[in-house]
């Protein structure tokens, strides 16, 4: 056991002692001693209920005859960090939070661990350290809030942030925006649409990581609290039984996990995270990969902000394992994949789609492509990311002229200004890793278009991200960031740029030669007063196509 370090033996009798100094008895230490890595905090609301989890796994480890050690994490809020300095550090926190888990779980030689998270960042973040650990482990997280109500019908956070566009506008009065700042997010949980939290609860599934049941069954459920016994339960078979995260989180791990993201629709930010994840597996995950996936891979939800359903609709049909059930009469799933509660084909077989509405069967899909493509071209010729599932049949294909801002902030006031017009291709650029640096989410401009009525009009190109919650032709991740000298960083004001989001392609429509001068003329803007771990962050973060990760 790794904590004979620090329990076994007279040379560690002062370790002893400061474990006897909290209460801890020679029984106790005399067993596996198993770490829970506990996101729990009183500001992001998929985690105020994390001690609840948390006490239901220690008594399925206690059951199962090991002794259970908690220890916190941060987690960042990414709707109350959104449009300001805040979400600069939304991504950033990721790494933050893998750092800390590993330096927890090897500074006290814990036997395993049990990762709690819920949100954004905290998900991925968790299973990257679990990857470079490589000790027994598992996932269980908090599970997705309830969908609010507002006047009769089913809304998440993303109408919510809309609504400040239709007020804007005038389409809306006081009353009813405060009918949505009041109704749309009515429990604990994380956000109730297929934004990144649950997009990564989903994903986690599909990976191996998490029991069935981890990415839908609701945060208010008791059936949360059983899941979370048994995964406390688990993770002493998975340390009886040796079982490791990189047994689990194999190659075609991950393509089962891409498949899924592909057939829900998940958040671009998959995007993201998904390579950050492979790479401290060990695992070569190239972005373009995406494309062979989404190629072969049938669109079968339409989750909000795609669609009217929710993630409390995804588990009432069936989950993650019906979707992947639909996947498998396909032979699109490699079912022979180790998971922490067994071979995944097992798990698959159980499953049964109980709403075909909103899990469509693998012969009727939504669309018979996948729900995230990635385009390249000499605009983004390392590549950029988009959601095509929440993307409108008319702007499939579109060109127009750009309108370019240095900021979020810029846009933002474009939009509410009624500066941006239908047929813009709207640019934010140097929002990258690096430029931003952060690489912020655009959920305020994406959502104040959609709720001025642009949405189906308006196109928009960052090499910064967007939120889940975004829909609409919101071209995100373009690499190589404008802060590196991308081409991004080249765009004019009224420069012609062709959009063609089923076949791939962004491309800027300006002659190679008038390129080149541009080229001479550029250098990147000074950041000033850059300081702390943002200054660290952007000197060793990589690019969007490489899952913006540290080396």
């Amino acid at each position: 056991m790794h904590s004979d370090f620090v329990t076994k033996g007279n040379k560690v009798v002062p370790h002893r002692s400061l474990f006897k100094s909290m209460g801890y008895t020679d029984e106790e230490l005399a067993k596996p001693l198993i770490g829970i890595a506990n996101a729990h905090s009183e500001v992001v609301p998929g985690h105020i209920h994390l001690d609840d989890i948390s006490e239901a796994v220690k008594k399925g480890i206690l059951a199962a005859g090991g002794t259970p050690i908690e220890f916190p994490s941060i987690g960042v809020c990414d709707g109350i960090s959104m449009g300001h300095i805040g979400m600069k550090y939304s991504l950033p926190s990721r790494e933050l939070i893998a750092d800390s888990v590993e330096s927890m779980v090897l500074a006290h030689a814990f036997d395993a661990v049990v990762l709690i998270p819920n949100c954004d960042k905290i998900v991925p973040g968790m299973l990257m350290a679990a990857a470079r650990l490589n000790i027994p482990a598992i996932v269980i997280s908090g599970g997705p809030m309830l969908a609010g109500r507002v006047a009769g019908r089913a809304v998440s956070l993303s109408q919510t942030f809309e609504a400040v566009g239709a007020h804007a506008a005038g389409k809306i009065d006081d009353e009813t925006l405060q009918e949505y700042e009041d109704q749309s997010c009515p429990t604990c949980g994380s956000c109730s649409g297929m934004f990144t939290a649950n997009s990564m609860n989903c994903i986690t599934e599909a990976l191996g990581m998490g029991l069935p049941g981890n990415g839908t069954t609701p945060a208010v459920f008791a059936e949360r609290l059983r899941l979370a016994k048994q995964a406390g339960k688990q993770i002493m078979h998975l340390y009886n039984e040796g079982i490791r995260p990189r047994d689990i989180m194999t190659k075609n791990a991950f393509l089962n996990a891409l498949t899924l993201d592909m057939a829900l629709g998940c958040s671009t930010n998959s995007m993201l995270h998904l390579p950050a994840i492979a790479y401290e597996a060990g695992v070569d995950l190239p972005l373009t990969l995406a494309n062979e996936i989404s190629a072969k891979t049938p669109n079968l939800c339409r989750l909000a902000p795609a669609g009217p359903h929710h993630i409390e609709d995804l588990y009432n049909a069936g989950g993650v394992p019906a979707v992947l059930k639909e996947l498998s009469t396909l032979g699109i799933i490699h079912l022979d994949e180790k998971t922490v509660a067994g071979k995944l084909g097992d798990m698959v077989s159980k499953a049964v789609n109980r709403n075909p509405e909103v899990i469509r069967p693998a012969n009727n899909p939504f669309s018979p492509v996948g729900g995230i493509i990635v385009l390249t071209g000499n605009l983004a010729e390392n590549g950029s990311v988009v959601k095509r599932s929440a993307v409108a049949d008319e702007m499939m294909k579109t060109s127009g002229k750009a309108r370019v801002f240095e900021s979020e902030e810029e846009c933002a006031e474009a939009i509410y200004g009624n500066k941006i017009k239908p047929g813009d291709v709207v640019v934010i650029r140097y929002e990258g890793p690096k430029g931003g640096p952060g690489m912020r989410e655009m959920l305020n401009p994406t959502a104040a278009l959609m709720g001025m009525g642009l949405g189906t009009q308006v196109s928009l190109i960052t090499d910064g991200r967007f939120s889940g919650a975004s829909r609409g032709a919101c071209i995100g991740h373009v690499s190589p960031e404008a802060a590196i000298g991308g081409l991004i960083g080249l765009v004019e004001e009224g420069d012609k740029i062709d959009i063609d989001i089923n076949a791939g392609t962004l491309h800027l429509d300006v002659p190679d030669d008038v390129i080149e001068e541009r080229r001479k003329k550029w250098s990147a803007p000074e950041q000033k007063d850059l300081k702390g771990y943002l200054a660290r962050y952007q000197k060793l973060v990589t690019g969007a196509d490489k899952g913006a990760v540290l080396v």
